[in-house]
């Protein structure tokens, strides 16, 4: 139905005078219909639409990454799409010399893990010969695996896993002494440090008036000769040394290149009484008449891998793929990954949640209990990178190095 008109009085005389209905509102107002108010609202929209913009670029913009900062890990939330911006809006400053894994200008993905190493100044003796360098290595035995080969088996004045400080480290390596001695040349694989050590280690005791070639308390050495020369009064019995043998053992699931002492030889030890021939006060003949053996020799236990080298796959974000770079930061090479591989693999699958019902251990390194992961980051029951940078420190302070772990396990089914 139509509306009604209203009306209203108007004039002296009361005449009604109808009223318009008023017109519809318009949709477009009068401003928005002009030229400068259209312009108006397209700028209006551009800043909705820019707002909008910079939301979802902040929001894009926004990770979850795990921090390792010098062993120190955390779980972080960070804005921004590269590395550099990350550490950057955490407070973390990135100096010369400093190592950033991955680079400053890699690009940042939710999960990702970060990994920082301070450049520091170390002073290193190795075998009694010091240098001092700038490194980026975290404790005592990344310096050592630096080392390579070298390095595997070698002692250190301080334990692997201690944090790097401003105290020299001294390491004496496995080295090669070959001692001549009582008519045998004996071939020792040793760590010991000086030529006293070595002697003491080969089960070798000089007597009162005996002489060696090189001081008791000089640097031992790899390739040094020593000549032990017996002080001789005329007796007819004397001690002797029996000469180790070596046993070599191949271990397919090590890698090639690998080479380890188990057990280092000892020489035995025998009494003899000898029967002489002179001529004109020379000596020209000397029979055994008995022998004594006062300590049997211990035969020296080497093992070589022989598993042909390969290519190991890892899929990028996962597990093995953080353990590799940290692997990496240590300076161990993919012979070690593929040892690490297979230790960690027959432990726990690379499960981050994985645990021993009956023993409690847990986790990927299957540490006992797995609370002790918690030196590391408290997040430990659940980020697979605090769980295995615990495990590598857990390796390289017991073991050295991951093949050293693994041809334990191999050897007792523990490490």
């Amino acid at each position: 139905m139509a509306r009604r008109a209203r009306t209203r009085h108007t004039g002296r005389k009361g005449r009604r005078f109808a009223e318009p209905a008023p017109r519809p509102v318009a949709r477009l107002s009068r401003r928005a219909s002009h030229p400068q108010g259209v312009a108006r609202v397209l700028l209006h929209a551009l800043v909705v639409v820019g707002l909008a913009g910079a939301s979802y670029g902040l929001v894009e913009s926004h990770k979850t990454v795990t921090i390792d900062d010098d062993g120190q890990i955390r779980r972080v939330s960070a804005y921004g799409r590269t590395v550099a911006d990350v550490l950057a809006f955490q407070g973390i400053e990135v100096r010369r010399g400093d190592a950033v894994t991955p680079g400053s200008s890699h690009r940042v993905t939710d999960g990702s893990t970060i990994v920082v190493r301070s450049a520091r100044q170390v002073t290193l003796e190795v075998d009694g010969h010091s240098s001092t360098f700038t490194t980026t290595a975290l404790t005592v035995g990344d310096v050592i695996a630096a080392l390579g080969a070298r390095g595997d088996g070698a002692l250190a004045t301080a334990s692997r896993s201690d944090m790097l400080g401003r105290e020299p480290v001294r390491v004496s390596t496995m080295k090669t002494v070959d001692v001549s001695v009582d008519g045998q040349v004996l071939a020792l694989h040793t760590t010991e440090a000086s030529v006293r050590g070595v002697l003491r280690e080969a089960g070798i005791t000089l007597a009162d008036g005996d002489a060696t070639s090189v001081p008791l308390g000089a640097a031992a050495v790899d390739g040094m000769v020593v000549v032990v020369a017996r002080s001789s009064m005329g007796a007819d019995t004397v001690t002797e040394v029996l000469p180790f043998a070596t046993q070599t053992i191949e271990e397919p699931a090590l890698p090639q290149g690998y080479r380890h002492v188990r057990t280092v030889g000892r020489a035995g030890q025998a009494t003899t009484s000898y029967a002489t021939r002179s001529l004109n006060g020379t000596e020209v003949e000397r029979t055994v008449v008995a022998r004594v053996v006062t300590r049997e020799p211990r035969d020296e236990v080497v093992v070589v891998g022989t598993m042909p080298p390969s290519a190991i796959k890892v899929d990028p974000g996962s597990a093995r793929a953080t353990a590799r770079a940290l692997l990496a930061e240590r300076g161990w090479g993919d012979d070690q990954f593929a040892c690490l591989d297979k230790l960690w693999t027959k432990e726990s699958g690379w499960r981050v949640d994985a645990e021993n019902a009956s023993s409690g251990a847990y986790g990927i390194p299957q540490a006992l209990p797995g609370s002790k992961m918690a030196s590391v980051a408290a997040d430990w029951r659940t980020n697979p990178a605090t769980q295995i940078t615990w495990g590598l420190g857990y390796i390289a302070g017991r073991y050295g190095t991951p093949c050293a772990a693994w041809e334990h396990s191999i050897d007792s089914g523990w490490y």
